[in-house]
């Protein structure tokens, strides 16, 4: 069986190029969503929808900028379904991530430097 680190060989360069395409999709001017969805990026997983992705632009003739907002909303998307799950479940990383926003929330309210720890 294939590893994962074979399958993403052939679209190797395009994966580093896409995380700092991934965030600069996801900035914000309003500050808040800018520091939530920073801690969002952060937990990122395997990332198997924008390696689909890039393979199939691969396949089908090249990668370019339209690829990489593809990549960009499939795997927001897919967050999004994630915390929208946690959410319908009442599941505990929903509530870690709800503490998480709430901290950040009365940081920003109290002007104090967050951090997660």
């Amino acid at each position: 069986m294939a590893k994962l680190a074979d399958i993403k060989a052939p679209i190797s360069e395009e994966m580093q190029r896409f995380e700092p395409k991934f965030k600069m999709h996801l900035s914000s001017k309003v500050p808040l969503v800018d520091r939530v969805m920073g801690y969002m990026v952060k937990r990122k997983g395997k990332q198997m929808r924008p390696i689909l992705v890039f393979l199939s632009a691969k396949l089908l003739g090249e990668v370019n900028e339209s690829t990489y907002r593809g990549a960009s909303l499939i795997e927001l998307m897919h967050t999004a379904t994630l915390v929208h799950d946690d959410v319908v479940d009442d599941s505990v990383p929903t509530q870690r991530l709800l503490f998480i926003s709430l901290k950040i929330v009365l940081m920003e309210l109290l002007s104090i430097p967050f951090s997660v720890s």
